[in-house]
């Protein structure tokens, strides 16, 4: 067999395959962009250290389309706390990547990055306040037509575990 033709028995295998994937991982992000549009109540638990409830609130959020299939805008709001925070929910598709990236009353823009197609997103490492590092780890699971579930954890250790702060349970408004 020629080289030209391994050459290209390999392009097939490999690259065919790997072009499905990144096509599913896109059109799996692309879904989820389209579930969360709407108006959303959510009920937040905030976790100690060692998993108890340390709080709870009650709050909205809402997403709608400013290009359709690729970038949400969006707020969230938590009366209780008053605090309202703004988001934007995009597809980075030159980096395969899904991003949500949010700002509150306080002024800290967040960025977090996750894969095409998974539900995880991370914001890079960041500096504490007691000179240590932190990241954050968002996870939604528990996906349904009118609900879902999320999770936020941190980790002090470069990832090597992660705690979780909350817990949130999503529920579409009628």
């Amino acid at each position: 067999m020629s080289f030209s033709v391994r050459l290209l028995l390999i392009v097939i295998i490999v690259i065919f395959p790997l072009q499905k994937v990144l096509a599913d991982a896109k059109v799996y992000s692309i879904q989820e962009l389209r579930h969360v549009v709407g108006n959303w109540q959510v009920e937040t638990a905030f976790l100690a250290p060692d998993g108890s409830i340390a709080n709870q609130a009650s709050g909205t959020y809402e997403f709608s389309w400013v290009v359709e299939d690729k970038v949400l805008i969006g707020k969230t709001a938590i009366p209780s706390f008053d605090m309202a925070v703004g988001i934007l929910f995009y597809i980075n598709e030159q980096q395969q990547k899904i991003e949500m990236v949010s700002v509150g009353g306080d002024g800290r823009l967040w960025v977090m990055s996750g894969a095409l197609g998974g539900d995880s997103r991370t914001t890079d490492t960041f500096p504490t306040q007691d000179g240590g590092t932190q990241q954050l780890r968002f996870t939604r699971y528990n996906v349904k037509p009118d609900c879902f579930e999320s999770k936020m954890e941190y980790t002090t250790d470069q990832g090597q575990t992660w705690i979780q702060g909350n817990h949130q349970v999503f529920v579409r408004q009628k």
